[in-house]
């Protein structure tokens, strides 16, 4: 009995050769989409960080103003604001500005008081009394409802209140066509001691 060896090519085939470059390019197609995914989300996550920032830093601004500063004053609806409007402290539940005298300021000048207010969607800042404003709040911001609440504005002898102000912001701020809702709170009493 003859046995014959037959012998075979051993490799691989043209065949098994595509379906292993295509099995990894499909691989690589769906990692790099997974990445350029994550990137994007990154990127919106980091222009949204960066405006929550900004309003943050608004926030702060005037926490620190009014919590340095004194003589109060609220406005409420329907109230005018203007240089001839700023005067005597008083306080108000729901205002839509606030006027104060900064800490380094001159109590018998109005023309050195600081003053916030919204308006259109915006925070405005004036530290020249009420006669030039500039807008704290980036465009992508819009103020819906604001209301500042000052407690204990006037004088010692009427009033034995230490100064509060509750600040209250909420809205919307946009990035990269994302809406996001925001609703923000801070209190503040003057540091100076007024009862």
């Amino acid at each position: 009995m003859r046995y014959q060896k037959i012998q075979m090519n051993k490799g691989y085939t043209l065949i098994e050769t595509m379906i292993s470059v295509s099995l990894f390019l499909v691989i690589v197609v769906s990692g790099l989409g997974a990445l350029l995914n994550a990137n994007a989300l990154h990127l919106k996550s980091e222009d949204s960080r960066s405006i929550m920032d900004s309003l943050s830093f608004v926030l702060e601004d005037m926490s620190r103003n009014l919590r340095t500063g004194y003589n109060y004053q609220c406005f409420i609806a329907g109230a005018s604001l203007s240089p001839g409007t700023l005067g005597a402290p008083r306080s108000c539940a729901s205002g839509w500005a606030v006027a104060f005298e900064f800490a380094e300021g001159n109590r018998s000048s109005l023309a050195d008081q600081g003053v916030y207010y919204v308006s259109g969607g915006k925070v405005f800042k004036s530290t020249n009394g009420a006669s030039s404003f500039i807008q704290l709040t980036p465009d992508e911001v819009v103020v819906n409802t604001a209301s500042f609440s000052v407690l204990g504005a006037e004088a010692y002898p009427g009033n034995l209140q230490q100064p509060f102000i509750i600040i209250r912001l909420s809205g919307v701020m946009t990035s990269k066509n994302i809406t996001t809702p925001f609703l923000l709170q801070t209190s503040v009493s003057e540091r100076l001691v007024d009862i």
